[in-house]
C-alpha cells in the first residue's frame, strides 16, 4: 500500500518536487503548503493527529484546518500565524524533554533540522493552509508568457520552459530523427521502426513530417495493443482465477474490448461507463457487456473448505482498490479496517463504496462461468438457423406427443393397449402416430446435438449478472464474521462530496457518471498523469497510484491540472492529450545527459531532458519478433502459449496440468495476448518486471538483472528469433560480412554500428563460426530450437554462426531500450 511507504522526506522535498535545492545557490522560493508542509505533517503527524480516530491520541489535528489553527484545551495554540515561538507545535517539536518532545520517540519518526526550519518559516510567514492539491477541483491557468528564445510549440512547452528558465537550465537540443521514430514507434506502438520507416522519415523534408509521423502510429491498429498493456495491469487482467488452483477462465474478449476502444479513441468517460456499468446501461449492447467484464475480473476460489462469506467479503475489497486506484489514484482499500491514516477516507466510506458493487450476483465460492456469448457473423447466422430449426423441431415433437397422449387417454378405462381391429392388427392411424412421434423425437435430438457443438465452438466471456443487492455492513476491523456493524447503502467517499438526491438505490452507473463528472477532482488528473508516465518514464506526480498525503505533489501542479481540464474539455479524447504531449518539443528533446543536469536535476523532474528507460516485457519480446521476420500482427484473439519451461508448472494443482504451447503461428503473436497465469507467471515475462496482476498495478518496476540477459540469450522464444533473424541476414543483408553485420545492426537499432561495433562483431562471428565447425552437434541442436523450419539446403555451421550473431544483437540494451 501505499500509504505503508516511508520516504525521506528531505530527499523528497529536495530532490523530488524541488529539485533546485541540490544546486548551488538556488533562487528563493516561497514556502508552498502542499509542496513543503503538508509532507511533513503527513508523514510524521498524522498517525496520532490525522483523519484516523482509533489512532488519534488528542482533539488535535493536522490534517484539518479548524482543528490545526483552533485552542487547544490549556488555552494555547498549536499554530500561530505569524509567530512560530507562541506556537505549541514548534514548542514541542523543538523541546529537549524527551516526554515532551513530538514526534514521540516510539513514533519512530524523527524531524529533521531542516524541516524544523520549514515548520518555522511557514509559521512565521503567516501559515498559509491549503486544501489537498488532489481533491479540489483541476483549473486551468494561463500557460506562462515566455521570454526565452527557446520557441514552445504549445502549452506544455511553455509551462516546462518557463520552469527552466526560472531555475536557469536550458532545454536539451532535439533529438535526431532515427531517435525519434524509435521513440515514437515504442511509445505509440510498442513496436520498433522498419529500417525502410526509418529511412521514409529521416528523408522526409515536410515541414511536418513528424506531426505525419504522430498521425500515422496514432492510426495504427497496434496502437490499441501498445496502450492496452497499460490498462490491463491497472485492471488486473488475467486469464486464470488466482486463488488456490488457479484455474483457467474465459475473460480474452474484455481485453480486445479494450484494444478496440483505444484504437476507436472511444471517449475516456464512455470508456469508464462501460466498463463499470455496461451492462446496466438501457439496451445494453452485447460490447458493454463485453466490457461490464472489468467487474468479474478480481480473483476467485473454489477451495475446498472456504467460506463463501468471507470470500465475498473479499471480492467486495478488491473492487474498492481497483476502482480507486484505477480511477481516483486513491488508496481507499487503506480504509477496510479503520479510517484511513492520512487521507479523509473513513472505513464507512469503504464499505458505502463497496456497496455499489453489491448488484453484482456472485457466489463466494466458485469461479463465474463464462455466460455471454460472441459469435462470429457467420457463427451467428449458423445459431440463429439452428435455433429456428430447434424451434420447429421441439414444436413439432410437443405437438405430436401431445396428439400421442391424446390418443392414450382415449382408451378404454382399465385397458392400457391400443384396441385392435377384427384381424387383431392395432390401426394403422396409431401405428403411423408413433412413427411421427419417433422420427420428430430424433429430429429434435439432432437439431440439440447440432446447437451444442455450435456453441461450443463460439467464443464466451464472463459479465456480471446484476440483481437484488446484498447487504453491506462496516465490518469492524475488515471482519467478515461481524454481522454488528452499521447497514450502508452506496455512496461516494463523504470528503468528496454526494451523489445528487435520488428516490431509488445508487448503482454502478451512478458511480461511473460521478467519476467522469466534472465535479469529481481525481479522474482526469490520474489518466493524463498516468499517460505523461507512459511518454516520460515518469508521472508529474511521481506516485502513480496515491494521489493522497503519501503520494508527491505535482513537479509541475499547473502543468498538471491544465493537462487534466483540456482532457475535459476535449471530450475525454486520449488520441488528443497523446498528440498534445509527442508534439511538444519537451517530448522531442536528447536523452543525453551532462555533468550540470546529473547534479541538478538526477531524477529530470524539471525535464530539460527526455527519458531512456527498457521497453516493457511484451514489448521485448514483440522486437524480438519483429525484427526476425516471425511476428504475427493479427488484433485480437484467444490467449496464446509461447514456449516455457518443461515442468514449470509442477507445482500447480486443482487440477494437476501441463503445459501445451501452441504449435502454429500463434507462437507468434504479440505478448499482450500471451496466457496470463497468476500464480506461475510466463519466465520470461517475470524476468522483464511483468507482474501478477493479482492487484493492480499503476507501474512496473524496471530492473537490469543476469536473469534478463540469460532469457534474452536463452529462452526459445528468442533463441528461435535469433535462427529466423539469421535467415534474414544471410537472405537480405548483402554478400560480405560487413554488408552483413551493419544489415543486421539496423534492423535492430535503427543505425550503422561504428568500426568499434563492426569490429566486436567480425571477431564473434568468426569465433562461432570456428567452434560450430568443430561441433556440428552443437550446430544442429542450435537449429532445432523452436517450430521455425530450417531450409534444407542451409549450411548449418553458417547459419548457428550467424546466429549467435543474432542473439547477441538481440541481446543489446540498445534494442530494448526507448531512449
Amino acid at each position: 500500500m501505499a500509504m505503508r511507504r516511508s520516504v525521506g522526506l528531505l530527499s523528497l522535498l529536495i530532490c523530488c518536487a524541488a529539485v533546485p535545492l541540490c544546486a548551488a545557490e538556488p533562487p528563493p522560493r516561497k514556502i508552498d503548503f502542499n509542496r513543503d508542509i503538508r509532507p511533513i505533517l503527513s508523514d510524521t503527524c498524522f498517525a496520532c493527529h490525522g483523519p484516523d480516530g482509533e489512532s488519534r491520541e488528542t482533539e488535535l489535528r493536522f490534517d484539518h484546518k479548524e482543528s490545526a489553527f483552533g485552542e487547544l484545551s490549556d488555552g494555547s495554540f498549536a499554530i500561530v500565524p505569524g509567530q512560530s515561538a507562541e506556537s505549541q507545535l514548534i514548542e514541542r517539536i523543538t523541546s529537549d524533554d524527551d516526554a515532551l518532545r513530538m514526534p514521540p520517540e516510539d513514533s519512530n519518526k524523527k524531524l529533521t533540522a531542516e524541516q524544523i526550519e520549514l515548520l518555522k518559516q511557514w509559521i512565521d510567514d503567516g501559515a498559509a493552509w491549503d486544501e489537498h492539491w488532489a481533491l479540489v477541483p483541476p483549473q486551468r491557468s494561463q500557460p506562462p508568457t515566455m521570454t526565452s528564445p527557446n520557441l514552445p510549440r504549445n502549452a506544455i512547452d511553455q509551462f516546462i520552459l518557463a520552469r527552466l528558465d526560472a531555475e536557469g537550465l536550458s532545454p536539451s537540443p532535439q533529438a535526431d530523427r532515427v531517435t525519434l521514430i524509435r521513440r515514437l514507434s515504442f511509445d505509440l506502438i510498442g513496436l520498433p521502426p522498419t529500417v525502410a520507416e526509418v529511412e521514409a522519415f529521416v528523408g522526409d523534408q515536410r515541414p511536418d513530417a513528424y506531426e505525419r509521423l504522430v498521425e500515422r502510429l496514432l492510426a495504427s491498429p497496434h496502437f490499441g495493443e501498445r496502450l492496452a498493456v497499460y490498462w490491463l495491469d491497472l485492471v488486473r487482467y488475467a486469464d486464470t482465477v488466482g486463488y488456490h488452483g488457479d484455474q483457467t477462465r474465459s475473460v480474452s474478449a474484455y481485453r480486445d474490448y479494450v484494444i478496440d476502444a483505444f484504437n476507436a479513441n472511444r471517449p475516456y468517460d464512455q470508456f469508464t461507463i462501460e466498463q463499470l456499468a455496461g451492462d446496466l446501461l438501457p439496451n445494453a449492447s452485447r460490447e458493454q457487456k463485453v466490457a461490464a467484464g472489468y467487474n468479474m475480473l478480481g480473483m476467485t476460489t473454489i477451495e475446498g473448505g472456504a467460506q463463501a462469506k468471507e470470500y465475498l467479503a473479499k471480492y467486495a475489497a478488491d473492487r474498492v482498490r481497483t476502482t480507486s486506484v484505477v480511477w481516483m489514484g486513491a488508496t481507499l482499500g487503506c480504509a477496510e479496517c479503520h479510517d484511513h491514516k492520512f487521507d479523509p477516507y473513513t472505513a464507512r466510506d469503504f464499505y458505502s463504496f463497496a456497496s455499489f458493487f453489491a448488484d453484482i450476483q456472485q457466489k463466494g465460492v466458485a469461479n463465474p462461468a463464462a455466460n455471454l456469448l460472441l459469435p462470429t457473423e457467420k457463427q451467428q447466422q449458423q445459431l440463429t438457423e439452428l435455433e429456428t430449426q430447434l424451434a420447429a423441431a421441439q414444436a413439432t415433437y410437443n405437438e405430436l406427443e401431445a396428439e400421442h397422449k391424446k390418443v392414450a387417454e382415449n382408451q378404454p378405462a382399465g385397458n392400457a393397449s391400443t384396441p385392435e381391429t377384427e384381424s387383431g392388427e392395432e390401426p394403422a392411424v396409431d401405428e403411423e402416430l408413433k412413427q411421427r412421434l419417433n422420427a420428430a423425437k430424433g429430429e429434435l435430438a439432432n437439431a440439440k446435438r447440432l446447437h451444442k457443438r455450435l456453441l461450443s465452438t463460439i467464443r464466451k466471456t464472463i459479465s456480471p449478472v446484476s440483481g437484488d443487492p446484498r447487504e453491506m455492513r462496516v465490518l469492524a476491523r475488515g471482519d467478515w464474521m461481524d454481522e454488528a456493524g452499521e447497514v450502508v447503502q452506496p455512496a461516494i467517499p463523504a470528503a468528496l462530496g454526494a451523489l445528487p438526491p435520488m428516490e431509488r438505490r445508487a448503482t454502478r452507473l451512478d458511480l461511473a457518471q460521478w467519476l467522469v463528472s466534472r465535479e469529481q477532482p481525481q479522474t482526469a488528473r490520474v489518466f493524463v498523469n498516468r499517460l505523461w508516465k507512459l511518454y516520460f518514464g515518469r508521472g508529474l506526480s511521481s506516485v502513480l497510484d496515491d494521489l493522497g498525503s503519501q503520494g508527491e505533489r505535482p513537479s509541475h501542479p499547473e502543468l498538471l491540472d491544465w493537462l487534466a481540464v483540456e482532457f475535459m474539455e476535449s471530450g475525454w479524447d486520449i488520441k488528443h492529450m497523446i498528440r498534445l504531449i509527442v508534439t511538444s518539443s519537451t517530448y522531442r528533446q536528447s536523452s543525453l545527459d551532462n555533468n550540470e543536469l546529473r547534479t541538478r536535476d538526477a531524477q529530470n523532474r524539471l525535464l530539460a531532458r527526455q527519458s531512456r528507460f527498457r521497453i516493457e516485457a511484451e514489448f521485448v519480446r514483440d522486437t524480438a519478433l519483429e525484427i526476425s521476420g516471425l511476428l504475427v500482427k493479427d488484433i485480437g484473439g484467444e490467449p496464446v502459449r509461447p514456449y516455457q519451461p518443461a515442468g514449470y508448472y509442477g507445482y500447480l494443482n486443482f487440477p494437476k496440468r501441463t503445459y501445451q504451447p501452441h504449435n502454429s503461428d500463434l507462437q507468434y503473436r504479440r505478448g499482450v495476448y500471451m496466457h496470463w497465469q497468476r500464480t506461475f507467471l510466463h519466465p520470461m515475462l517475470l524476468a522483464f518486471d511483468g507482474p501478477s496482476r493479482e492487484e493492480c498495478t499503476a507501474e512496473r518496476p524496471i530492473s537490469n538483472t543476469p536473469l534478463a540477459a540469460l532469457t534474452l540469450l536463452n529462452d526459445p522464444s528468442f533463441v528461435e528469433a535469433s535462427r529466423a533473424f539469421a535467415e534474414r541476414i544471410l537472405n537480405e543483408g548483402g554478400t560480405t560480412d560487413d554488408e552483413q553485420l551493419s544489415w543486421a545492426w539496423r534492423q535492430a537499432v535503427s543505425r550503422t554500428p561504428d568500426d568499434r561495433e563492426l569490429e566486436l562483431l567480425r571477431k564473434l562471428l568468426d569465433k562461432h563460426r570456428q567452434s560450430f565447425a568443430n561441433d556440428h552437434e552443437a550446430a544442429e541442436k542450435l537449429m532445432g530450437v523452436g517450430l521455425h523450419t530450417t531450409p534444407p539446403d542451409s549450411d548449418l555451421i553458417e547459419l548457428a554462426a550467424w546466429t549467435s550473431v543474432a542473439r547477441t544483437i538481440i541481446n543489446l540494451n540498445e534494442t530494448i531500450t526507448r531512449n
